[in-house]
């Protein structure tokens, strides 16, 4: 996939799948200052985690010119909850005080069929919301309206009703949580102003390094050998990826979902759990140091960040006696932690693996995704299960259209 979007934008340009999607997300940041993604699981997952990592911390609350002209993003749609649909509702309706692009919102649904229930519900609530939001003079809805839809499907057909400008297909075959780097999440990565040429190249190099490098170099093929080999020999059935950064929480989150629909079929596969410290050491730490010998421990660490590192300081009285660390970073202070973690967990026998990422931009992320996707499929493949359905997703669905049918 990244190869061929990346050799597609070579060839073509201007007319590559790539150049449309920033000229629609361009003109949606040009109409609007908000926009709402309403999708689940793999549809909005791996954008949540692009928003969350290479974003500012505070990126919606910034104004608009701290955000480079770029919108503040929102995520429905992921569940039926009332109360939060309520709320992002009644900030879409307060934040409308004029005409101009800062009064407006705007709508990027994403669903391959567009019959997954929470997400056909929250756009008919949202759009209706955005339809009585517009006055004259407003773009109009096929304006302010993308859709991300399979190339037929009940939301394909809604789209062409609405006589949307922009409609992009996922492609046939790929399923939501190995869809990151197609339009599902290429459209809202570029509606941030996040570079896709340099997230599908991390992608297409990890792909390179896959096909080419031997196992002492092939990360691919490493992870996924700890971890089949520590689930099999060991019995560690719990994978914990310990997120030493706020900002990888969501990359977490849709790794969790990749591991447990992938490969958790047929009674097999291992159970997925995002942790993020320092934060989870008061929480989830006490059970992992002293719990159950259940668990391989992953550390996900940062190798640049991308801010200058922040001294504790020092204070005339030092009431809290840190004066003694007043030279001392939050960036050594998480150094320490991590090592200090690890040699905790090593002298008591507890198994952990250490991930670099160099760096928080978008081609350690490209390099990242494409990197547990590859290694969930060759895991897949060891078990001896199709990685790539997921059949129990459906029993629920099935069951919860059933209770909800009318007469």
């Amino acid at each position: 996939m990244p190869e061929r979007l990346l050799d597609e934008h070579a060839r073509l340009k201007g007319d590559s799948e790539i150049a449309r999607i920033r000229r629609t997300a361009d003109r949606l940041s040009q109409l609007a200052d908000r926009v709402v993604v309403l999708g689940i699981g793999g549809s909005y997952m791996g954008t949540r985690a692009l928003f969350e990592a290479l974003c500012h911390p505070y990126h919606n609350e910034l104004g608009r010119e701290a955000r480079a002209g770029r919108p503040r993003l929102y995520f429905e749609g992921n569940n039926v909850d009332n109360d939060f649909a309520q709320g992002l509702l009644d900030l879409l309706r307060g934040s409308r005080r004029g005409n101009g692009a800062g009064d407006r919102w705007s709508i990027v649904v994403i669903s391959k069929s567009g019959g997954t229930r929470e997400t056909a519900s929250a756009l008919r609530i949202f759009l209706a919301a955005l339809e009585a939001s517009l006055g004259s003079g407003s773009p109009t809805v096929d304006e302010l309206v993308v859709p991300v839809t399979g190339r037929t499907g009940r939301l394909r057909e809604m789209a062409t009703g609405l006589g949307c400008r922009d409609i992009f297909a996922i492609p046939d075959g790929v399923g939501g949580r190995f869809s990151i780097l197609t339009a599902v999440g290429l459209l809202p990565a570029a509606v941030l102003g996040l570079d896709l040429v340099k997230l599908l190249e991390g992608a297409a190099e990890m792909n390179r390094r896959f096909r080419d490098c031997d196992f002492a170099d092939n990360v691919v093929l490493q992870y996924a050998g700890v971890g089949h080999l520590m689930e099999t020999r060991c019995g560690a059935t719990v994978r914990v990826l310990s997120a030493w950064a706020k900002g990888l929480e969501a990359m977490g989150l849709w790794y969790d979902q990749l591991l447990a629909e992938s490969l958790g079929k047929q009674g097999q596969g291992a159970t997925p759990l995002t942790v993020v410290n320092t934060r989870d050491l008061h929480s989830r730490g006490q059970q992992h140091q002293q719990g159950r010998r259940d668990k391989l421990i992953t550390n996900l660490i940062v190798g640049n960040w991308q801010r200058e590192p922040l001294a504790i300081g020092r204070r005339a009285r030092d009431e809290d006696e840190l004066n003694s660390l007043a030279e001392v970073t939050l960036l050594e202070m998480m150094s320490a932690a991590i090592a200090g973690t690890n040699r905790a967990y090593a002298e008591d026998g507890r198994p952990t693996a250490d991930l670099f990422l160099p760096a928080i931009d978008e081609g350690s992320l490209g390099q990242w995704f494409q990197m547990m996707m590859l290694a969930t499929v060759v895991e897949g493949r060891l078990i001896g299960i199709n990685p790539y359905g997921q059949p129990g997703v459906e029993a629920y669905k099935k069951h919860m259209n059933a209770l909800l049918a009318r007469d």
